[in-house]
């Protein structure tokens, strides 16, 4: 493994440091800029960004998600770490402890000898020591493998690259107000050649880093499995973190079997084990009778592996998708003297790439035709041709009408279907675009980002599960102001929540309303971005009709 991971690393650094060597030599060749000097400045200003990141995220998650470092874990977790910490010959990691519900668990610092590893009390609440110790061995393996200093060389690329787009912008822009002859305007048209080059390279660069981000967590899964022998310990907790699975023993008695053993715990651009956004993602019940159902998984596996939407956001995500990982933990586990843990034997019953694009078609219609009006008004503007204005105002109408109506495509509000946590993650036909009104009966666990008191969002844990929700108001300074002085009074409540479940990869569902305790917590953003809609269709009919009236 170890060879392999060197050459996937080095191969994916020398592509992505060519492409940048390649468009420093364009750009300083033209600018007159000595190249020495400014790979030195950008070698000075990453080399510090990197030096200070640790301390400055150690900051934050003190300041901002309580996090305690220094806490105490199980005694079977703290021997666990040691043990791997001797055979990788490393230091052992500071940990830090969040007190959420929410399930998460991420790593970050310099290299292996100076990590630190935080789990929130959602990792103790849901999974098994063995599971517990799966999920800290991935996290190990980011700090063994220096995943932390070679993501943050990789993602250097991007990021001088759209510089290096920006100030070819502005220097074009520059050059063009003050150019007097011909020389002065072949150098800007270069420059602005150069910079939509550079910004192309940059866009490239990004996937790539998305690709090798997500290369890595594949390699992590497999540390895990090395580390502790037990692939299955590790696919179990994926499912439960990811697709959030507990038993129905510790969903009836709201956590508290969980709950008890993060209390004895604590009494005796982060690489995190899964997407920043997807570990807001949970959740469906897969014990039955102490049994697990691999039915439910292979229910909450279909959108993933079917859906055409899934496959989009994962290209855009640091992560691969749960199932993807999933299946490629099963090939390791023969090495192991173990079946695979999952048979996704299920078969696509049709296509979902018409949804797709219909979906993409509703969600297109409403710019299209509003940048349309603004092309055809400005031709007919410029050409004196005011009298045919009353087209772009036409365009404007059905701009609106479009805008409405995927409003209402996204927002079906006829009824609000009785739900679980596990009923709506095996929904295939579903996305951000494409919702399934719903409502929800459980306790709020936590918040969405565990532990960020900034954070508006939830955890919800019903019968069968736990579901994220989102929280929205139209102004964002009215989710802040929730976050820190009422989100705190509604954990651990037990809710009726109404909303529309999507995915887009996270499951989850958009709050319209949530009655807690007796009090309505209610999301505005559905009625004002009605409203918003129906006064801008108004305005361009009456647009429209004046342009007639003017003919």
């Amino acid at each position: 493994m170890r060879k392999l991971l060197f050459g996937v690393s080095a191969a994916t650094l020398a592509l992505l440091y060519g492409l940048l060597v390649l468009i420093l030599l364009i750009v300083f060749d033209l600018t007159g800029v000595p190249l020495g000097t400014a790979l030195i400045a950008s070698a000075v200003v990453l080399f510090i960004q990197f030096l200070i990141s640790p301390f400055l995220t150690d900051l934050t998650q003190r300041w901002f998600y309580k996090t305690r470092f220094g806490a105490e874990i199980p005694a079977y977790l703290q021997e666990f770490i040691e043990q791997v910490c001797q055979e990788q010959h490393m230091k052992y990691p500071k940990i830090g402890l969040i007190e959420d519900g929410a399930p998460n668990a991420f790593t970050y610092g310099h290299t292996k000898n100076n990590a630190r590893i935080v789990l929130t009390r959602g990792i103790f609440d849901l999974l098994t020591e063995d599971e517990v110790k799966a999920v800290t061995a991935h996290e190990l393996g980011h700090a063994v493998h220096y995943d932390m200093l070679l993501m943050t060389m990789a993602e250097l690329v991007p990021m001088v690259l759209y510089a290096i787009s920006r100030a070819l912008i502005n220097g074009t822009k520059s050059t063009v107000g003050s150019s007097n002859d011909s020389d002065d305007s072949k150098a800007a048209a270069a420059q602005a050649a150069l910079a939509a080059i550079a910004y192309v390279l940059y866009i490239i660069s990004q996937y790539i880093v998305l690709w090798f981000s997500r290369t890595r967590e594949y390699f992590a899964d497999q540390f895990s499995v090395e580390a502790t022998g037990d692939p299955e310990a590790l696919s179990r907790a994926l499912i439960q973190i990811g697709f959030g699975m507990s038993t129905h023993e510790e969903i009836a008695e709201g956590g508290k079997k969980g709950r008890q053993r993060a209390i004895n715990a604590s009494s005796t651009n982060t690489l995190g084990i899964f997407d920043s956004k997807a570990s807001k993602s949970l959740t469906v019940s897969c014990f039955v009778n102490g049994e697990i159902d691999k039915t439910h998984i292979k229910n909450a596996m279909k959108w993933e592996l079917w859906n055409t939407w899934a496959k989009w956001y994962e290209l855009n995500s640091t992560h691969p998708l749960i199932s993807k990982r999933l299946q490629a933990i099963d090939k390791l586990a023969p090495q192991y003297g173990r079946m695979p843990f999952i048979d996704f034997d299920l078969q696509k019953p049709e296509s979902y790439f018409d949804d797709f694009l219909r979906e993409i078609g509703i969600s297109l219609l409403p710019v299209i035709t509003f940048l349309g009006a603004l092309v055809v008004g400005a031709v007919f503007w410029v050409g004196d041709d005011t009298e045919k204005l009353w087209i772009a105002a036409a365009l404007l109408v059905l701009s609106a009408v479009f805008s409405l109506l995927k409003f209402r495509f996204t927002h079906p509000n006829k009824e609000y279907y009785e739900a679980n946590t596990a009923g709506l993650l095996g929904e295939p036909k579903v996305s951000g675009i494409r919702s399934i009104p719903c409502e929800l009966r459980g306790t709020v666990i936590g918040r969405g980002d565990p532990g960020c008191i900034f954070n508006e969002d939830y955890v919800l844990q019903d019968e069968t599960g736990i579901i994220f929700l989102d929280y929205s108001q139209p102004l964002f300074i009215l989710n802040k102001i929730f976050a820190i002085f009422k989100s705190k009074q509604n954990i651990d409540r037990f809710a009726v929540v109404k909303g529309w479940y999507r995915r887009s990869p996270v499951p989850y569902v958009e709050l319209y309303r949530m009655e807690v305790d007796g009090r309505t917590v209610k999301c505005f953003t559905y009625g004002f971005g009605l409203t918003i809609r129906w006064i801008w269709l108004a305005l361009t009919a009456a647009a429209l009709a004046a342009a007639l009236i003017l003919l």
